[in-house]
């Protein structure tokens, strides 16, 4: 048995967050909607950038997916730079440099300018995103932190949801021709007021010198060897493999579109091959030093498994929002303003069961996520279904009560799971771990996309321009990825003993 030596105190900054951690979260979550609100604020706006740039199909395409493979890189190297050194310096980083970035997109003369300026936004979005997480395992504890968490899912939820309402609400107030700029224009007075708040409230270093641990090599049966002592190491190698890795992975997906052929994905077994590498690296960089993903997180049931539902139900829910706006927009006509608002009943839905779940989850545990599953399975087939019988102008009054169903069922998902997922990794791995749980949505949304396009544009061109049937079949492979998870979620609650322990 090892012993443990008493631990100096917070510092000053931390101490004082700690005290005020509610208007701390505040400001963590204001940071996270700017770049998650970016992931579907675009999508609207794209015929106004074709225009207003005279883009490339191949132009438009990367500034969607320029910005997803950019987040999706650096997620998990920015939640451990954010562990091991300042989540604190690690989010003001971020936070400013989105800022700058969105001006600089708003700015764009041409085609490779707003490319450029996306891949930079997608980056300062990678940085900022962990750090909110880190700083939820931080600053509380128990039934409080389930709360925060529930806030961090309503802002998920909204951010996705609130995108093309958004967009369209400026594309109709600054006009077609120069209302997209005004979509990244938006940003700019949200990072303006939100910076020295961060300043003044966000704690610093969360301890002022490493904490004694037991020694790794007394390990109980059955434990997993997750220290808490804060290391500084980087590990550049882990860095370089998982990058890559992610490219690899990601990149066939994003350009599923654009990237004709076969060979694309020739791709994938290349990112396995890197992504098996990291893990064998990581196993052998942990036994001495701290690596950049501990291998230890994923022998938790509670990681593991709720890190697959989150994949899988991003891979489904994502997508819902970008074949229903092409539905309304290109097959019936909608204006931006108009597909924005029928897509709002899934985000007061989702806004408000997020709350309520984060309150919900400490009693309920993952049976409150498959509930919420069952919610969105129910909601979305209903609102297939209304396509199917009615496929009219008034299809968005008919699908207003399904998407909220849908919205109540996803606002018991996002945020139950996060809390659950994330409940029993250590504080000091909180960024990282939660830099691999983003990384795996990121990767769900653009593989999901990807899966249902590729049936949704098939079937408007092989069926003359069937826009209702190619949403009913596009929406049907959502539906599976839901389904997906659903039975993971399950395979977790039912593993579990009566205490709540994995079986």
């Amino acid at each position: 048995m090892s012993v443990l030596r008493p631990r100096p105190e917070l510092d000053d900054r931390a101490t004082r967050a700690a005290g005020h951690r509610w208007p701390a979260l505040v400001v963590c979550l204001v940071g996270g909607f700017m770049t998650l609100l970016d992931v579907s604020i675009v999508n609207v706006a794209l015929p106004s950038i074709r225009s207003g740039l005279r883009m490339s199909e191949g132009g438009l395409q990367w500034v969607l997916s320029g910005y997803a493979l950019a987040f999706g890189l650096v997620l998990v190297p920015a939640g451990r730079l954010g562990d091991a050194h300042s989540r604190r310096a690690v989010f003001i980083s971020g936070l400013a440099l989105f800022t700058a970035t969105s001006a600089l997109a708003g700015a764009a003369q041409s085609e490779a300018w707003l490319v450029i300026a996306r891949l930079a936004q997608g980056l300062a979005g990678g940085l900022l995103v962990p750090q909110v997480a880190g700083f939820i395992q931080q600053l509380f504890q128990g039934p409080e932190r389930g709360r925060a968490f529930g806030m961090l899912g309503a802002t998920i939820g909204l951010s996705m949801a609130v995108g093309p309402l958004l967009g369209g609400l400026l594309i109709e107030g600054f006009g077609a021709a120069e209302g997209w700029r005004w979509v990244f224009y938006v940003n700019l007075p949200i990072g303006l007021l939100t910076l020295p708040l961060a300043l003044r409230l966000l704690p610093g270093p969360a301890l002022a010198r490493a904490p004694a641990v037991p020694d790794p090599s007394v390990r109980p049966a059955g434990a997993t060897r997750l220290t808490t002592r804060p290391r500084r190491d980087f590990d550049p190698v882990g860095v370089l493999l998982l990058g890559l890795g992610t490219v690899l992975l990601l990149l066939p997906f994003v350009q599923e579109q654009q990237w004709h052929g076969w060979t694309k994905w020739l791709l994938l077994p290349a990112a396995a091959a890197l992504l098996a590498a990291f893990t064998g690296w990581e196993r052998h960089y942990g036994r001495t030093r701290e690596p950049l993903v501990s291998m230890d997180l994923f022998e938790q049931r509670s990681y593991s498994l709720g890190t697959l539902v989150s994949l899988l139900y991003f891979a489904g829910f994502t997508a819902i929002f970008f074949i229903f706006t092409l539905y309304l927009q290109s097959g019936l006509g909608y204006s931006a303003l108009e597909a924005g608002l029928a897509i709002t009943p899934f985000a007061l839905g989702s806004g408000t069961a997020a709350a309520v779940g984060g309150r919900l989850v400490q009693r309920m545990g993952r049976p409150l996520v498959t509930g919420g599953l069952l919610l969105v399975e129910l909601g979305l087939l209903l609102a297939a279904a209304a396509v199917h019988l009615w496929s009219g102008p008034s299809i968005g009054w008919l699908t207003a009560g399904p998407l909220l169903l849908a919205g109540i069922g996803s606002g018991l998902v996002v945020a139950p799971n996060q809390t659950l997922t994330l409940g029993d990794v250590p504080v000091i791995r909180a960024g990282s771990a939660a830099g691999v749980l983003q990384t795996a949505q990121r990767i769900g949304s653009a593989a999901g996309i990807a899966a249902v396009g590729s049936v949704f544009f098939p079937w408007v061109t092989e069926h003359g321009e069937d826009w209702a049937g190619a949403f009913q079949a596009g929406m049907a492979v959502a539906v599976g990825f839901v389904l997906l998870a659903l039975l993971t979620a399950l395979a977790d609650a039912l593993g579990r003993r009566p205490g709540g322990t994995a079986g």
